[in-house]
C-alpha cells in the first residue's frame, strides 16, 4: 500500500538529536515533511542519513547556526522553496553555560542569549510572512520551567528561557488574530544529557524526549478555537532532597 503524500510541513530547529530529534520522529510518524536544522554540518548529515532510513524521502536536513539572522532567513526560504509553505516551527535549538554570575564569561553570555533567544526570535520573524498568508499556523518554543524558576548557577540560562516565555507569550498575542498559534513547552528535567556529559542510569526519574514530543502533537490536535499557549511539563516522580 502506498504512503499517503504529507499534506503538512513542519521546521523544527536542533532536530538533529535529543528533545528536537524526537518531535522529528513523531511528527514523522504523523505523515508530516518535515525540516530540520543542526550548527554542525556533520551532525545534519549524519541525522538525515539515519532518518532517511525510517521515513525515507519525508525528512530533510541542513547545517543552520539559528543566532544569525541572515541564516535563518535562508532556512526558511530553502523551506519554503522545496514545500511550498510552512504549517509549524518548533524553536528547539539552544545551549547551556552553567555558572556563577561572576564566572559566566561575556563570551560565554552572548552565544547563550544568541542561540537561545535571538535564535528564537529570528525564526518566528522568518515564518510568520509565511504563515499570515495561509491564514493558519503553529510556532511552538521548546522553553524550560526554567524560564519562570531561577536556580544558582542559572543566571544565563534564566534569562534566556525566561526571555523566551516573555517572547512566545507576546508573539502569541500579536499573531493569533492572523490564525497562528504560539505556544511555548516548559519541560522539568529530561534525559537528554543537557545539564551532565551522558545520561546515566540515575536519570530514570526525568522525562523522556519522546515526553515533550508528545506534548507538540497535544498541541497540534487542538481544535482552531482552542489555544494553550503555556504549557508545563515536569517528571512525575523526582527524587527526595
Amino acid at each position: 500500500m502506498q504512503k499517503e503524500t504529507p499534506k503538512s510541513v513542519a521546521l523544527v530547529t536542533g532536530g538533529n538529536r535529543g528533545i528536537g530529534r524526537a518531535i522529528v520522529e513523531a511528527l514523522a510518524k504523523e505523515n508530516w515533511r518535515i525540516f530540520f536544522c543542526s550548527q554542525s554540518t556533520e551532525s545534519a548529515a549524519t541525522a538525515s542519513q539515519e532518518l532517511a532510513q525510517s521515513f525515507p524521502g519525508q525528512i530533510s536536513g541542513r547545517v543552520c547556526d539559528v543566532g544569525q539572522q541572515s541564516q535563518v532567513d535562508d532556512l526558511v526560504s530553502w523551506v519554503t522553496s522545496e514545500a511550498g509553505r510552512i504549517d509549524c516551527l518548533v524553536n528547539n535549538a539552544g545551549i547551556g553555560h552553567f555558572g556563577p554570575v561572576d564566572e559566566i564569561s561575556g563570551e560565554d553570555w552572548r552565544r547563550l542569549i544568541r542561540t537561545n533567544l535571538n535564535g528564537t526570535f529570528y525564526a518566528i520573524r522568518a515564518v510568520t510572512p509565511w504563515m499570515k498568508k495561509q491564514g493558519e499556523g503553529w510556532i511552538i518554543n521548546i522553553a524550560s520551567l526554567a524560564g519562570k524558576n531561577p536556580f544558582a548557577g542559572g543566571s544565563a540560562y534564566n534569562a534566556s528561557k525566561f526571555g523566551m516565555v516573555g517572547l512566545s507569550e507576546a508573539s502569541m498575542l500579536d499573531l493569533r488574530p492572523f490564525g497562528i498559534r504560539v505556544a511555548a513547552i516548559l519541560p522539568g528535567s529530561v534525559q537528554t544529557g543537557f545539564s551532565h556529559p551522558k545520561p546515566g542510569a540515575d536519570d530514570g526519574w526525568k522525562l523522556a524526549p519522546e515526553d515533550i514530543a508528545r506534548t507538540v502533537l497535544d498541541l497540534l490536535r487542538h481544535e482552531s478555537r482552542s489555544l494553550p499557549s503555556l504549557v508545563e511539563i515536569r517528571p512525575s516522580n523526582p527524587p527526595k532532597r
